[in-house]
């Protein structure tokens, strides 16, 4: 009830949204739990191929595939046209316009429900794995319902699985003091990323990136680069404080972030980057598809496939769409010579070595250069500022200064990252120095959060 009072909070007309999604997947669930509601029905036709055209027609609508249809197209639905519909109205006239007609169409004033592409994604995945067989479906509404709202990472994710989650809302729960400390350290990094790195950032990238066609070759060198901290800063820094207030309920949710930013290629980058989505896109629409276990030229399709539906995902713009292009053109080639999984199961060194730190360095670059199309708020002000890369002067205005503090907590960032492997980064053994990292980090938090404007989360928009 407190998760729905938590969500309602924002604008209570939305609860019904919420409410029915978790509503008809609970019920399908249960459909498919139990055994095959109908066989497939005999087409009385002396055709063969017709028979077999109408039952490929008619299979999603019969048995337990009716009620798994019914889930994903009511949730698809449901983001499609609160996400999707003024997109796909507005690219529509514009390719009218484009072969030379005349089109004018009316667009929607609608207001994107807070965490529908998180909520909906989950209860997906709970109604498919109950129909794989994957787990059985539950009949206490009270936890399902529970699952779905779950107030830490509601809004934002992890897009948790139910076969984690769900569970975990049917057993006794008891507090437990290390898990509590675990779940306060995680809150304390995660608003140290979020409002002293991520915020900070935004102070220097925002105006970089309203102002690309003035700015220096080096500001927008340096407006690209902090962006992807940024956002790591803001999105991570939410995870952190999500899982970690969980752990003070009791509860385990999956880890999101593992320093993707220390990723040699950009297949490592995917495995260490958003996991719960890449993951959630893995096992429901890669897998499906046929993964890499196909030819060739259908493994280059579904990689595609994954990466643009991701990049549609995030929202509905041409620019994360090719974003999503630009991942899958860059996985590709690593995918096809089987070097996708090479770091697979390497540990980091305490120094790495030279081409590990090359490695770094390209992959890095490569999802800055990327990172500019999710930044931008059309495809003409990235081309716009990619312009700006190799025709603005790169030192009239460029003011040095202007970056040292951002990227000062930048290297402190990397650095306990680095030292921890992203793992509790404040649990450091001498007692001097762990208390020492919690005080200056909590000086920190306060120091942005009296003196400065705290900006909002990122992923809210998502």
């Amino acid at each position: 009830m407190a998760s729905y009072v938590f969500y309602g909070w924002w604008d209570w007309r939305f609860l019904a949204l919420i409410i029915a999604s978790s509503a008809l997947d609970y019920w399908c669930g249960l459909r498919l739990s139990g055994p095959n509601i109908s066989k497939d029905r005999q087409v009385a036709s002396n055709d063969t191929s017709i028979v077999d055209y109408r039952s490929s027609i008619l299979k999603p609508f019969q048995g337990k595939n009716l009620y798994l249809t019914l889930s994903i197209a009511f949730n698809l639905g449901l983001l499609g046209f609160f996400k999707y519909f003024n997109f796909f109205i507005e690219s529509a006239t514009d390719f009218i316009q484009l072969l030379g007609f005349q089109a004018h169409a009316s667009t929607l004033n609608l207001i994107l429900p807070v965490g529908i592409s998180f909520y909906t994604f989950q209860t997906m995945s709970y109604t498919i794995d109950v129909y794989r067989g994957k787990m059985e479906a539950t009949k206490d509404p009270i936890a399902f319902f529970s699952f779905v709202a779950f107030f830490p990472q509601l809004v934002a994710g992890p897009i948790e699985r139910a076969s984690n989650l769900l569970p975990q809302f049917l057993k006794r729960r008891e507090f437990e003091y290390q898990q509590g400390s675990d779940g306060m350290k995680l809150i304390l990094w995660g608003l140290f990323k979020k409002m002293v790195i991520a915020d900070n950032c935004s102070l220097v990238v925002n105006p970089i990136f309203e102002n690309y066609q003035t700015a220096s070759g080096l500001e927008l060198i340096m407006g690209a680069i902090l962006f992807s901290f940024q956002i790591y800063g803001d999105f991570s820094g939410y995870s952190d404080i999500a899982i970690g207030t969980a752990k003070l309920f009791g509860f385990d949710l999956m880890t999101n972030f593992r320093t993707p930013y220390f990723s040699r290629d950009i297949a490592e980058f995917w495995r260490r980057w958003h996991i719960s989505l890449s993951t959630w896109f893995r096992d429901y629409v890669y897998i499906p598809l046929g993964g890499s276990r196909v030819t060739k030229t259908k493994a280059i399709r579904n990689i595609f496939i994954v990466f643009l539906v991701s990049g549609f995902w995030h929202g509905a713009n041409w620019t994360f769409i090719i974003w999503g292009g630009i991942h899958a053109a860059m996985f590709i080639p690593i995918s096809l010579i089987g070097k996708n999984r090479a770091h697979l199961h390497e540990g980091d060194h305490v120094i790495p070595s030279g081409k590990e730190l090359f490695q770094m360095a390209y992959t890095f670059i490569l999802v800055c250069v990327a990172w500019v199309f999710f930044r931008a708020d059309t495809v003409g002000e990235a081309w716009g500022y990619f312009n700006g890369l190799f025709n603005n002067s790169y030192t009239d205005g460029f003011r040095f200064s202007t970056f040292v503090l951002s990227i000062t907590l930048v290297i402190i960032l990397l650095s306990l990252e680095w030292i921890m492997k992203g793992d509790q980064v404040l649990k450091f053994k001498n007692p001097f120095l762990r208390y020492s990292s919690y005080l200056g980090i909590v000086g920190l938090i306060l120091f942005y959060g009296v003196f400065f404007n705290p900006q909002d989360f990122i992923y809210f928009q998502f």
